[in-house]
């Protein structure tokens, strides 16, 4: 079994530059060492190749066929190195890499979509992989390494005093509300919340939509009557849109809306979702995540 030639990357450079210039001397000068210590290396290289790379011809030294053929290949080597080194630099910069997104469903197309398609052309390089998770799931991912950044609502993220994670407020999301367009009140001026205290209600059986919603209408002065359960925007504005009750809906779930449904400003009393960003302690600083954060606010802002 033949044992794997070893090649010297420092060597090759040596036999390129004689090639480019000439003389033993004149490489030597150009890489700022003694022409002895030019020859010894190229003897080396031609050992550790078991080929002959030079010849003398006349009072001068000439490649060999072999040499070419060698520097043929070493070509290779060094524009891949290039590229390596170049797009290590771009990582070192945020400019290339993959970061790892978990995110709650509307958040998904609201924020990290169009972060992502900035990001792409902003920085090309850099990788984004996108994991729709709610909450809870979004930061046993992040502790575990699944994901690099997690996308959730205050009220279920981690304390600021939390050691593990470091937390990034980005956005105050509006709470309007789904009235079928047949509603009474679809056009009544100045809505508040209180003004459905008598309404039938569709929310989440459970979780972090059943809490907001009941915080809201409790904070109204009334505790909301649910008449129907649902977890998806899609199923719950098709029943409102029947005229089967009213809803909460974040304005980040705008893509979700139906003709057959209009979305009222609540006046004095508007609740507002708090959705937050969260990475592993120290994360924050490492320049991809950084680059991430940075589109996610810029997005988040443009929303305000």
């Amino acid at each position: 079994m033949r044992v794997m030639t070893e090649w010297d990357i420092k060597k090759l450079r040596i036999l390129r530059t004689l090639r480019e210039r000439g003389t033993v001397t004149a490489t030597a000068e150009a890489l700022l060492m003694t022409p002895s210590a030019v020859s010894q290396q190229l003897s080396n290289l031609a050992k550790q190749l078991d080929v002959t790379l030079l010849e003398a011809h006349g009072r001068r030294v000439r490649l060999t066929d072999a040499a070419h053929l060698v520097l043929r290949h070493a070509e290779a080597v060094f524009a891949q190195l290039e590229r390596a080194e170049a797009e290590l630099e771009g990582y070192a910069k945020g400019d290339a890499g993959q970061v790892r997104i978990g995110a709650f469903s509307t958040a998904v197309p609201a924020l990290v979509v169009p972060a992502v398609r900035r990001l792409r052309e902003t920085h090309p390089g850099l990788e984004v992989r996108v994991r729709e998770a709610e909450a809870a799931e979004a930061y046993e991912l992040l502790s575990d390494g699944a994901v690099d950044l997690a996308l959730s609502l205050a009220a279920h993220a981690p304390t600021a005093r939390d050691p593990q994670f470091a937390r990034i407020p980005l956005l105050a999301d509006p709470l309007d509300v789904a009235l079928p367009t047949h509603h009474p009140l679809a056009a009544a001026p100045g809505l508040r919340l209180a003004d459905l205290s008598g309404e039938a209600w569709i929310f989440g059986g459970s979780g972090p939509w059943s809490e907001i919603t009941t915080a809201a209408c409790e904070a109204a002065g009334f505790v909301p009557v649910q008449a129907h359960s649902a977890a998806g925007w899609t199923a719950i504005l098709a029943m409102v849109e029947a005229g089967m009750g009213v809803a909460l809906v974040p304005r980040m779930a705008a893509a979700e809306r139906r003709t057959g449904v209009v979305m009222r400003v609540l006046e004095a009393d508007q609740p507002r979702r708090h959705v937050v960003a969260a990475v592993r302690r120290g994360a924050e600083d490492g320049p991809a995540v950084g680059r991430t954060l940075a589109a996610l606010r810029t997005i988040a802002g443009e929303r305000v």
